[in-house]
């Protein structure tokens, strides 16, 4: 009982203590507006930002669902029957189909600016 009072009375004094004790500098280009990664200048000419980078994401999302599908069927593999396995082959094989298709594709293959020569 002690613990559920004792945490957010403790949480409060450092929030508080921070906010008091802690130096406010603002200035001119921090209190600008901060949209995508780019500071927001009247005058910037914003190069255009590749979709190549969400399709990574995406694919990273997607693949590491996949890993959190099949962990609980690999954890219980001694009671699973064979319509658990060859439902888990199936799944796995439908996105290794998917991958190659993706390496097909070059949808992995971002294009840089940096010097090849590293």
């Amino acid at each position: 009982m002690f613990f559920f009072v004792f945490i957010p009375v403790l949480g409060l004094i450092l929030l508080n203590l921070n906010f008091f004790l802690a130096p406010h500098r603002p200035y001119k280009e921090k209190k600008t507006p901060f949209e995508c990664g780019y500071h927001s200048f009247t005058t910037q000419n914003r190069t255009p930002f590749t979709v190549s980078f969400y399709i990574f994401a995406m694919l990273f999302l997607l693949f590491d669902i996949e890993i959190t599908t099949v962990f609980p069927f690999v954890v219980s593999s001694n009671f699973n029957s064979t319509y658990g396995f060859i439902g888990t082959i199936i799944f796995i094989l439908i996105l290794t189909l998917g991958f190659v298709f993706e390496l097909g594709k070059n949808a992995l293959k971002i294009d840089t600016k940096q010097d090849k020569s590293l």
